[in-house]
């Protein structure tokens, strides 16, 4: 299994994924220029890529989603609802759709979205399931419903949201309607809620996170690695490999 996240945050997303004898992206939220020159930078064939799957139809995660599918002549896929949203994104394109909470086969995988609360016609988190084992990326998370909790369980990998520190938040300069936004059932998880729910699927065999999805304005990497040495040091069960995503750079390409 190999991981590396290509972008994350606010102004783009983009996780490379490759388990069993399948290599996908999460979304494709740069611009193609910019993730071809990151998957290059870190030694990613962007040829070598078999489909592209869409979360949900907002710009920080689709902007390219079309554009690469045509350059490579690679399906996207996405719910029905989410192509229907963002037809101009897919004009041309090859899109399967799929039923949120319904799992489908591709290739040597399991692919299951996951339905996700956030203000979107259609969110998901997926669920990607080899003979190498479970990995998952669930961002844009209004809140962490048990369904969440339960398809998560027995992950190698997880690309988890930690997306804002609540002080910074609350305090912070955004106006009153976004902070309450951000903060609902349809926003955001902010660090706090990710430890509670990282504590909840922690197990033996949990390798690897990528704390994802960052604000820029109401949160620090600082905080979110507190987040992260609070849930190593308070559990014995495991000691996964922690990486913070970052919106301006590729991390290193993890293999487990």
């Amino acid at each position: 299994m190999k991981i590396c996240s290509l972008a994350s945050g606010s102004k783009g997303n983009c996780l490379y994924l490759e388990t069993g004898d399948t290599r996908v992206l999460i979304d494709v939220g740069l611009s193609l220029r910019e993730t071809l020159l990151r998957m290059e930078n870190v030694g990613i064939d962007a040829s070598g890529i078999h489909a592209v799957l869409v979360t949900h139809e907002h710009i920080d995660h689709i902007r390219s989603a079309g554009s690469f599918s045509r350059r490579f002549n690679v399906p996207v896929f996405a719910s029905h609802l989410v192509h229907a949203k963002a037809d101009k994104y897919f004009k041309k394109t090859r899109v399967t759709e799929f039923e949120s909470g319904s799992a489908l086969t591709f290739r040597d995988v399991l692919i299951d979205p996951v339905p996700i609360t956030h203000d979107s016609c259609d969110p998901v988190g997926f669920v990607v399931e080899s003979r190498e084992g479970r990995s998952a990326s669930v961002t844009d998370l209004g809140i962490v419903t048990r369904l969440v909790t339960e398809k998560l369980r027995g992950c190698r990998f997880l690309n988890l949201e930690s997306n804002h520190d609540v002080d910074m938040l609350m305090n912070g300069p955004y106006p009153w309607e976004l902070k309450q936004r951000i903060k609902s059932r349809h926003g955001h998880i902010s660090n706090e809620e990710s430890l509670e729910l990282l504590h909840e699927l922690a197990h033996e065999g949990l390798e690897a996170l990528v704390m994802a999805h960052l604000s820029e304005v109401n949160n620090h990497p600082e905080h979110v690695m507190r987040t992260t040495r609070t849930f190593l040091i308070d559990q014995n069960i495991c000691a996964p490999r922690i990486v913070i995503g970052d919106q301006y750079h590729a991390s290193a390409v993890m293999e487990l």
